[in-house]
């Protein structure tokens, strides 16, 4: 009994310890950063939902306050990590105050068009105060996106 009780602390232990180094890795980064990511699972939609991609937790006309934590969905496609084109797989990208990208085309990479390159589903992002366009794109493994139907531009107002 007493070896049972001594076994379980242990293991209490060593998931309380896991779940702060990973609480820690996540702080602050966005981009291609490996510590900023989601697991992609999580939101991925069953496909009998409409196909393409989404905001999970913000939606056109919010007001939010900046940092903005962004969670990004799917719905008709699989999210993995850049580096190789698959079909009907490939990760997100946020064009700040932009517009989506023509079908094959690649996506910018720069201070208002963030790759997410390692799979990553969510991003805290620092906006300044007033009205932005967020427009969510998914492409392909080598950056090329998927065109206008795998986007979703929403706006939103940042408080001071």
């Amino acid at each position: 009994m007493k070896l049972k009780v001594i076994t379980l602390s242990l293991a209490i232990v060593a998931l309380a310890a896991c779940k702060q180094k990973n609480e820690k890795n996540h702080e602050g980064h966005h981009g291609d950063s490996p510590v900023a990511q989601t697991p992609a699972a999580e939101n991925t939609a069953t496909t009998s939902e409409k196909k393409g991609v989404f905001f999970v937790n913000i939606k056109e006309g919010d007001m939010v306050k900046s940092p903005v934590i962004v969670q990004m969905g799917i719905n008709g496609m699989e999210v993995e990590p850049a580096g190789v084109k698959n079909e009907g797989k490939g990760h997100h990208h946020i064009i700040i105050d932009g517009a989506e990208i023509e079908t094959g085309r690649p996506v910018a990479k720069n201070a208002t068009h963030i790759h997410y390159g390692q799979g990553q589903t969510s991003d805290t992002l620092e906006l300044t105060p007033g009205t932005h366009k967020l427009t969510l794109q998914f492409a392909d493994g080598l950056h090329q996106s998927y065109g206008p139907e795998w986007s979703n531009t929403i706006t939103i107002v940042v408080e001071k």
